[in-house]
């Protein structure tokens, strides 16, 4: 048997433990891990806004993952054309996508061509959407307030 691509997209904008949590546990289940982030105009197009952390700068970091293998930048959010483009065997998603109605169809259009579809289970502490809220209250914040879990006056 062959080498076992496995393919995990996402747009990794404010990367954090949870998209770290995906790519290991993907490269646990492959031997060689693509991950596909999403371009900066596939991001508008898909979320209504774009990225904070531009392109360039989330393929750098996902490149320095040492469970990532290689990038790939995702320019459609089509994953069978992607598969044709990358051959990979396996695709990783977030288990938050279970049971949605683009997951389910590709369920049954990965079956058909012999792709697996792996779930994670999503990391409810954190998300980019909660990273860009709390980033979002502390930027509207009085300066002079404190910050939770930072000490108030001034450091010695």
């Amino acid at each position: 048997m062959g080498e076992r691509l496995g393919y995990a997209p996402g747009v990794f904008d404010l990367f954090h433990v949870g998209h770290l949590n995906i790519l290991r546990r993907a490269r646990g289940h492959c031997d060689r891990l693509i991950a596909g982030v999403c371009s900066d105009e596939l991001v508008v197009r898909l979320k209504g806004r774009p990225p904070v952390v531009p392109l360039a700068e989330r393929l750098q970091i996902v490149r320095s993952v040492r469970y990532v293998d290689e990038t790939f930048v995702a320019t459609v959010d089509d994953k069978i054309a992607i598969w044709k483009e990358l051959g990979f065997d396996v695709i990783f998603k977030g288990d938050d996508w279970l049971g949605t109605d683009v997951w389910t169809m590709l369920e049954t259009e990965f079956a058909r061509v012999g792709v697996e579809i792996v779930y994670f289970p999503y990391t409810v502490h954190t998300s980019s959407t909660l990273l860009r809220d709390a980033l979002r209250l502390l930027a509207q914040r009085d300066p002079s307030e404190p910050v939770a879990g930072q000490l108030a006056g001034p450091r010695p």
